[in-house]
């Protein structure tokens, strides 16, 4: 691949996830010759993310996820991809990255490191084999390797967490005949997304259906019984399992960004709308960047500075993922782009209750609940009665595209 006298620098992207690998195509496609390298920490495999969630229900191998390795990655994108691969620290001075005893210089750094599985609940849990988080195909890889291995192919699995992955994991595994059982301290599922009416509806859809609920529940302890293991909860109920999956949410990996000098903040690495962080070189894109949180003021001598204001904005869904990577793509091949946000919501993949939800930016003053059953329509609103988001179970999923066309953007 020719690099004689490319107008704009080499690009280093560390992460291969959804992000990276999307802003590596953008990039291409917008200019054939520029030179990439693409920094894996695992197999660097290009696959759907949000697929892993329903690999089950659809019959789909871990294999079968994947579309192309990453010797094609490398080829299709005409890019050096390196794999099993660890940056321990960054140099934001000198411009490298410190892999072990090699320095390898960068021009043009964009992190896009996701997020990794919060801590386990108990100190046995992380040293347990048969506890298990998915936060990858590398992981979803040993997690079905385990499974399948299960006399009979029907294991029992406990999922502590009642997010957005435990409701999807939960649904999935008891379409795949797996006798499921779903703990979690609050009172109904999904309960940053739906407010308590709507929760409690896709909480007794899932008991309906075979999947043993346990909220206000948490997990004290886990201990091995040779051929699985017992959870005792916070009530005294002691279960047995097979398996545990842990979904008690993901955290921004900053820990990088953060020894480097990088602004960070738990929301993630703060950037400001054009994705740039608090230096001017290096860019944060999906999972692990907090958009908006960094405000650019110039000091006396003109020049930017970061100034970190922690109300950004870090939005863990697809679309604002691709709209991310199209902007960063843009501005790096010289036309500097700001993000936007339109009003996407978000489909779960809980077949035994459709739901769609459009979270809020900011807290409403109400939610607006029509509907009974399975049925309901919830309408979030601030306190002239402006739309601020919704959310959508069963029947009434089909008006997300209504609701979408005039709610506000995520990300105006």
């Amino acid at each position: 691949m020719r690099q004689i006298d490319h107008p704009f620098a080499p690009l280093t992207i560390i992460g291969t996830g959804m992000a990276g690998l999307g802003l590596a195509r953008a990039v291409r496609q917008r200019d054939p010759d520029r030179q990439i390298t693409l920094i894996s920490a695992d197999s660097g495999d290009d696959y759907v993310k949000p697929l892993l969630s329903s690999a089950f229900t659809k019959r789909q191998t871990a294999q079968a996820l994947v579309m192309r390795d990453a010797v094609e990655v490398a080829d299709a994108l005409q890019a050096r991809v390196r794999t099993h691969t660890t940056v321990d620290a960054i140099d934001t001075v000198s411009r490298q990255l410190r892999i072990g005893v090699e320095s390898l210089p960068y021009s043009q750094l964009v992190l896009a490191t996701g997020a990794a599985p919060r801590q386990p609940c108990t100190a046995e849990a992380s040293r347990h084999s048969r506890v298990f988080s998915i936060n990858d195909l590398d992981d979803y890889r040993r997690w079905r390797g385990v499974l399948e291995r299960h006399p009979g192919r029907q294991a029992r699995v406990a999922i502590i967490g009642a997010g957005l992955v435990g409701c999807e994991f939960a649904n999935d595994l008891q379409a795949g005949g797996h006798r499921v059982t779903l703990i979690a301290p609050e009172t109904t599922p999904l309960p940053r997304l739906l407010p308590p009416p709507l929760g409690r509806a896709l909480g007794e859809a899932f008991a309906a259906a075979g999947i043993r609920v346990r909220f206000e529940r948490q997990v004290t302890a886990i201990h091995d019984t040779g051929e699985g293991v017992a959870l005792t909860l916070n009530d005294g109920e002691s279960l047995e399992a097979d398996l545990v999956l842990m979904a008690t949410g993901l955290r921004p990996r900053t820990a990088l960004a953060e020894a480097a000098g990088l602004a960070v903040s738990p929301a993630g690495i703060l950037t400001d709308r054009r994705l740039t962080t608090s230096d001017p070189n290096v860019f944060a894109l999906g999972d692990v960047a907090c958009v908006g949180g960094l405000e650019a003021t110039s000091d006396r001598s003109g020049n930017a500075r970061g100034n970190a204001q922690h109300h950004g904005l870090n939005a863990m869904y697809v679309q604002p993922l691709q709209a991310s990577a199209k902007a960063l793509a843009a501005t790096l091949t010289g036309t500097p782009t700001e993000v936007s946000y339109a009003a996407w919501p978000v489909i779960v993949k809980t077949p035994l209750l459709p739901v769609a939800v459009l979270p809020p930016r900011q807290a409403p003053q109400r939610w607006r609940i029509e509907g009974d059953g399975d049925d309901f329509t919830a309408l979030a609103e601030d306190e002239a009665g402006r739309l601020l988001g919704f959310a959508l179970t069963g029947r009434c999923v089909r008006r997300k595209v209504e609701l979408a066309r005039v709610a506000p953007p995520l990300l105006g």
